[in-house]
């Protein structure tokens, strides 16, 4: 078989990412801070760029500020067509036009605060959306102290959960670190560190429970309470001095940034919801096309020219796509508040199945535009603020073929079963299996026993033995030993 040179042409189609895409792509993902932080240093850069405040303020000439014209935008694509390319757009992080070049951290400061530090623990500590949501909300209400308000009866009620919803994600936050966070007074913070050292005995709790005397200085009565001798009690209290009163300050003086929302919903007269756009977290910036073209009359040397192009099609591009990402958190925050209606009307038992390729097909985008909105954006809700990935969900198959069900709706089926059983009639895995299935949700065993499980739900069997040794205490503290 001999061999030979030949010549072929082939036609083959390919995506290629220009600067332009890639940086509105990344636009796209920034949180609301992190814009603000790019756009005001694209102000500093680029002489053609204004604040839309600075013009309506001034009125040297109101109507030089302007976007683009029509024909200087095909002028510049027509020059684009020339050069191939455009390849002097200016560069988040200040360099070249590669995603490696992108640093996050250019725009964000390096000391983790203590909300972050905590909502990285809450991402690890529960799967399940509906505690997450608890979570998230309970972490923006502790202070640099690293406190809770001692009340949290209105998270229950805003939230559309139980006490003991509120009370069980509680718990687990008071595990996370620093040791003593997320309590709501002082001697439940010292409690707290103390039984992370494994110290929490009768006689220190004694002791934690009567701070006042300790404040007084009446260690005679402090003695006497905790039933110690002088050497003791003034061990203990030097372990008290250890620990941190004040546990969140070790994050130093960095300032707890409120989160603000990108996306506001509201009821609507209507039954239905308002959705709207945080105007405060929308930079408003305008090309100075009076400006333009004035310089484009006296420039004479071609870099010159070449320079004031490039800034003008910076400009109108960041103009642009400013807009373009402002329409698009917004029509994927509708589409998440339409298919969520549940959740801000009854509450998370009631949050329904959802993904990323639903919302992407309602709204006729690419499932990766959708996961980019959802990332680092907030809605303020009637029910709180929270991350627009909080509300999609797992889903488990109807058992008569209707809609599907959220993994979190029946997450709270099986806890609500389990809390309602009878002390002498406790439901196994198997019998909960049967009564969700009785109610249309089809549902494995060992997918039972995972949710019980993550919800730190002990198994039947240790439910009975708890119950049974609940009743013998309760009979012996009443003295009787006596049947009813």
């Amino acid at each position: 078989m001999a061999l030979t040179q030949r010549l072929e042409f082939r036609q083959s189609q390919s995506l290629v990412m220009s600067p332009q895409l890639m940086q509105a792509i990344k636009l796209l993902q920034l949180s609301n801070l992190d814009l603000m932080t790019f756009v005001e240093e694209e102000l500093e850069c680029n002489p053609l760029l204004e604040r839309a405040s600075d013009v309506a303020a001034g009125a040297e000439a109101p109507t030089g500020v302007d976007q683009v014209s029509g024909d200087q935008l095909a002028e510049a694509q027509a020059r684009d067509a020339r050069d191939g390319a455009m390849t002097t757009y200016t560069e988040w992080g200040g360099g070249g036009s590669g995603d490696e070049d992108y640093n996050l951290e250019a725009f964000v400061a390096s000391e983790t605060t203590l909300s972050d530090h905590l909502a990285e623990q809450l991402s690890v500590a529960f799967t399940a959306p509906a505690q997450r949501m608890i979570g998230q909300y309970l972490i923006d209400l502790v202070d640099e102290a690293g406190y809770l308000p001692p009340d949290l009866g209105q998270a229950a009620e805003r939230l559309g959960a139980t006490q003991k919803d509120v009370e069980d994600v509680l718990t687990v936050l008071q595990k996370f670190d620093p040791p003593g966070v997320c309590a709501r007074n002082l001697r439940e913070c010292l409690a707290i560190q103390l039984r992370e050292l494994d110290r929490y005995d009768p006689a220190m709790q004694a002791l934690v429970e009567h701070l006042d005397l300790l404040a007084k200085r009446d260690i005679a009565s402090l003695r006497k309470l905790c039933g110690v001798d002088d050497e003791d009690i003034a061990d203990m209290i030097d372990e008290l001095r250890r620990l941190s009163p004040k546990p969140g300050m070790k994050f130093g003086s960095a300032r707890l940034q409120t989160m603000v929302p990108d996306v506001y919903v509201r009821p609507a007269p209507d039954g239905g919801w308002h959705v709207e756009l945080n105007s405060d977290t929308l930079p408003r910036v305008l090309v100075n096309h009076t400006y333009y073209s004035k310089l484009s009359k006296k420039i004479g040397k071609d870099v010159d020219k070449s320079y004031f192009n490039d800034a003008l099609q910076n400009a109108t591009w960041l103009v642009r796509a400013l807009d373009q990402r402002a329409r698009t958190i917004l029509k994927v925050a509708t589409e998440i508040v339409r298919q969520q209606d549940g959740f801000f009307t009854n509450g998370v038992a009631h949050l329904r199945p959802l993904n990323l390729k639903a919302v992407a097909e309602a709204i006729q985008m690419h499932e990766s535009t959708v996961s980019r909105v959802t990332a680092n954006k907030y809605m303020a809700t009637n029910r709180g603020t929270f991350e627009l990935k909080y509300f999609f969900t797992a889903s488990i198959p109807s058992a008569d073929g209707g809609e599907a069900h959220s993994a979190e709706a029946v997450r709270h089926r099986i806890k609500q079963l389990i809390e309602s059983e009878e002390p002498s009639a406790v439901l196994s895995d198997d019998a909960i299996v049967e009564r969700l299935r009785a109610s249309g949700i089809d549902i494995a065993r060992r997918t039972v026993a995972k949710y019980r499980e993550a919800m730190r739900i002990p198994s039947s069997v240790q439910r009975r033995r708890d119950n049974i040794w609940s009743t013998m205490n309760s009979r012996a503290s009443g003295g009787t030993g006596l049947d009813e």
